[in-house]
C-alpha cells in the first residue's frame, strides 16, 4: 500500500513539520516527545546564559586518557547535557541565518534512531538488503528530477547490476571527488597496450596521451571542494584554475573560454569545466548552457556543483534558473542544505550510467562482480543509510511541500534584500538569485565621503569598514541573539578591492520578516558602540 498523499497540503500544516512533534501514540514516542521539548527549551532559554569561550568548553574535553571504570548512562547524559548541548551551535534558530544549516523537520527523530538501531551498511547487500533497492530508488528520484530521462530508462538502469545512476557520499565535497574521479578515468582509459590510469597511474597516462598537464577550470566563487579534487585526484592545485567572475558573480565566460584555448596551446587538456548552480558565498548560478557548449567544443566533462542550488529543481517556479543542469555529465547535490535533513547525505548522478564503470572495483570477500553491491560505485566504503532519510522527506513533503519550502526562501531574501536597499546606513552587495545574500553596514555619512574621497582616503575608508563589518559579526556572534556569516569579496562597487560583507541564508522557514528587521536593528546598535567605529569612523559621522 502506497503512502498517503496530501499529508502537507498547506503553508501552516508545512510550518508544523518544523516545530510541533507529532501527537501521542504515533510515531514519536513519549520519551522522544520529551526530548524534543525539552532539547528546544533547554537551547532557546539557557544557551545564552550559560555562554563560555572556546578555550574553556575545551576544558571539558581535556583528558586524553580512557576511563578504567564504566559510567552509567544517567551520569553521562547529565554530564554531555552540561558539556556538549549547553554549548552546541543552536542551528535550528530561526535567527540563526549564516550559514546553509536548518531547523530539521521533527518527524526525522524518530526515522534517524530507527536508522541508527537497523545500523546497515550500505557498501554491500549482505549488510543492507532492503536498504540497497531504497538507495537506488532514491537516486532514480533525483536522477528523474535532474535529467528527466522516461520511465524505461529508469526501468533499465535504477537496480541495475553492474551500473550506477549515482551515489550518495558524506558530502559535496567527496561527491565532487567522485565526479572528478570518473571525468579523469574516462579521459585517460585504456587504449591499446596502455591499460588505463587506474592500473598504471599518473605519469604512464600523461607519457601514453601525450598530455603536458590536466586543467580543472571554474569560477572563482567555486568551492574550496574542488582543489581537494586536484590535489588527491593527481592533477594539482596550480592546475585547478579560478576563472573571474562578471558583476554579477557568474562566471566569466569569455575568459573561460580564453584560458582554456591558452591550456591548449600549451599542451594542457581541460579535463573538466565545473559550473556552479548556487555559489557558497552568493548563492550566484553560472552560465550552465553555454559551459555545456564550450564543454563540447573541448571534447571535455561537465560537471555543475549544485550542493547548494540543486533543491530548486524542485520548485517549478524556480527550476528554470539552473536551465543546462540536464546538459551536465555529473552532478553534486547536497540533501542535508535546502533538502532539509541531517548532516552526511550528498548525492553525486551521474548522467550516463556506464560512467560509473572506471571506476567499478571489486573484492572477493566483498563487492563480488555481478552482485549489487552500492560499493562497487562509491569512493567511500562503510556508510549509513542516510538515503532512508531523503526517502521519507521525499515522501512526506513532497516535490509541492519542497516548492513552498523553496519559493518562501527566495521571496524571503528579494524582501531582505529590498529592506537592506532601504536602509540609508547599510548597503546591498550582492542581489539574491537564490536565498543567499551579502551586504553590509555603511553609515550614511561615510557614503557622502566616499563620492568626494580621493583614492587613498577611500583606500582608508574601505580597510576601516572592513576591520567593523569583522568586528561587527564576531561580536553578534558572541551576543548570541542571532548570526550571520562574513566573507570577503571584490564588488565593482568598491573598485573591485577584497571587501568584508555580511553574509545571510534564508533557508530556514522559520525565519520571519521581523526577525530580518530586527537583525538590522541590532547591528546598528551594535556599530554605535564598536571600537573599530569609534577609532576610524566616528569623525565622519560627528
Amino acid at each position: 500500500m502506497g503512502p498517503k498523499r496530501c499529508a502537507v497540503a498547506s503553508e501552516e500544516s508545512l510550518m508544523r513539520i518544523f516545530t510541533v512533534p507529532e501527537a501521542p501514540g504515533s510515531t514519536l514516542s513519549k520519551i522522544e516527545q520529551e526530548i524534543s521539548h525539552n532539547l528546544a527549551g533547554f537551547l532557546n532559554e539557557n544557551i545564552a546564559a550559560v555562554e563560555k569561550p572556546l578555550h574553556e568548553i575545551e576544558k571539558d574535553f581535556q583528558s586524553a586518557a580512557i576511563p578504567e571504570e564504566p559510567t552509567f548512562v544517567s551520569d553521562y547524559a547529565q554530564d554531555i547535557m552540561e558539556q556538549l548541548v549547553a554549548h552546541s551551535v543552536h542551528t535550528a534558530s530561526p535567527s540563526f541565518i549564516g550559514h546553509m544549516t536548518s531547523a530539521l523537520p521533527h518527524f526525522l527523530l524518530p526515522l534517524s534512531k530507527l536508522m541508527v538501531g537497523l545500523n546497515q551498511n550500505l557498501v554491500k547487500i549482505e549488510t543492507s538488503k532492503a536498504f540497497t533497492p531504497l538507495e537506488r530508488q532514491v537516486l532514480g528520484m533525483m536522477h528523474h528530477l535532474t535529467y528527466g530521462q522516461g520511465e524505461e530508462f529508469y526501468q533499465q538502469w535504477m537496480h541495475s547490476a553492474k551500473n550506477a545512476l549515482g551515489a550518495f557520499c558524506s558530502g559535496g565535497t567527496i561527491a565532487n571527488i567522485t565526479a572528478l574521479w570518473i571525468a579523469r578515468n574516462r579521459l585517460l582509459k585504456p587504449d591499446g597496450d596502455f591499460k588505463g590510469i587506474s592500473s598504471q597511474g599518473m605519469f604512464a597516462a600523461m607519457m601514453h596521451y601525450g598530455y603536458k598537464g590536466l586543467a580543472v577550470l571554474v569560477s572563482e566563487r567555486g568551492h574550496y571542494s574542488l582543489g581537494k579534487a586536484a590535489d588527491v585526484l593527481g592533477i594539482g592545485r596550480e592546475n585547478f584554475i579560478a576563472v573571474c567572475t562578471n558583476y554579477d558573480n557568474k562566471v566569466d565566460m569569455v575568459a573561460m573560454r580564453e584560458k582554456a584555448r591558452e591550456l591548449e596551446a600549451q599542451g594542457i587538456k581541460v579535463m573538466a569545466i565545473v559550473g556552479v548552480a548556487g555559489t557558497t558565498e552568493t548563492g550566484s548560478i553560472d552560465p550552465l548552457n553555454e559551459m555545456a557548449e564550450l564543454c563540447k567544443e573541448l571534447n571535455c566533462h561537465f560537471h555543475v556543483d549544485a550542493a547548494w542550488g540543486g533543491a530548486t529543481l524542485l520548485s517549478n517556479t524556480y527550476r528554470h534558473l539552473l536551465s543546462g543542469i540536464e546538459k551536465a555529465d555529473s552532478v553534486t547535490i547536497d540533501a542535508h542544505k535546502q533538502m532539509y535533513v541531517p548532516m552526511g547525505a550528498g548525492i553525486v548522478l551521474f548522467k550516463d550510467p556506464t560512467a560509473t564503470d572506471v571506476i567499478e572495483h571489486h573484492a572477493e570477500y566483498i563487492l563480488r562482480k555481478g552482485s549489487k553491491d552500492l560499493g562497487s560505485h562509491t569512493l567511500e566504503g562503510s556508510r549509513p543509510g542516510m538515503a532512508m532519510l531523503v526517502h521519507a522527506c521525499l515522501q512526506v513533503i513532497g516535490r509541492k511541500g519542497y516548492e513552498m519550502l523553496i519559493d518562501h526562501s527566495i521571496e524571503k531574501a528579494h524582501y531582505f534584500a529590498n529592506l537592506i536597499s532601504e536602509q540609508d546606513d547599510f548597503e546591498l552587495i550582492s542581489q539574491p538569485e537564490l536565498c543567499l545574500l551579502t551586504y553590509r553596514y555603511v553609515p550614511k555619512e561615510v557614503k557622502a565621503v566616499l563620492q568626494a574621497a580621493d583614492e587613498q582616503e577611500k583606500l582608508d575608508i574601505y580597510a576601516a569598514l572592513n576591520r567593523l563589518t569583522a568586528s561587527m559579526q564576531k561580536r553578534q556572534r558572541e551576543t548570541g541573539r542571532s548570526f550571520v556569516s562574513r566573507t570577503r569579496l571584490t564588488p565593482p562597487q568598491y573598485s573591485n578591492q577584497p571587501t568584508v560583507v555580511f553574509r545571510v541564508v534564508l533557508a530556514n522557514p522559520l525565519t520571519s520578516y521581523q526577525m530580518l528587521a530586527d537583525i538590522l536593528e541590532e547591528q546598528r546598535d551594535m556599530a554605535k558602540d564598536d571600537p573599530i567605529f569609534k577609532k576610524y569612523l566616528s569623525k565622519y559621522t560627528a
